[in-house]
């Protein structure tokens, strides 16, 4: 059975939409988290089971969805690494280069 391990970044990318939701609604935040785990933790058992991202067709990340969230991860040996998670209306391409430009500051 695979191991998954959270990345930082995941996490903050989670909590970021998290908080946002909650607060209009604290419920819908609390209930998009738990759908969050509750799809990520089936990957132990069917690491390959994402779809490869359309926009990264010949790469090494898998992706989930966990409506209204893209979960990106990576099958390492017996690892799954989440590496980050976005909001599935917003661009990918968009989505890494803001996230660079953070990084550079």
């Amino acid at each position: 059975m695979a191991q998954v391990i959270w990345t930082e970044p995941a996490l903050t990318d989670l909590n970021d939409i998290a908080e946002y939701i909650a607060i209009d609604k604290l419920d819908a935040a609390t209930s998009l988290v738990q759908h969050v785990f509750s799809v990520v933790d089936r990957l132990e058992q069917h690491p390959r089971s994402g779809r490869k991202p359309p926009e990264l067709k010949d790469s090494r990340y898998r992706e989930v969805i966990a409506g209204p969230c893209r979960i990106f991860y990576r099958v390492v040996k017996q690892d799954i690494y989440i590496l980050f998670v976005m909001r599935s209306e917003r661009r990918l391409r968009d989505y890494m280069l803001e996230s660079r430009d953070e990084n550079s500051k």
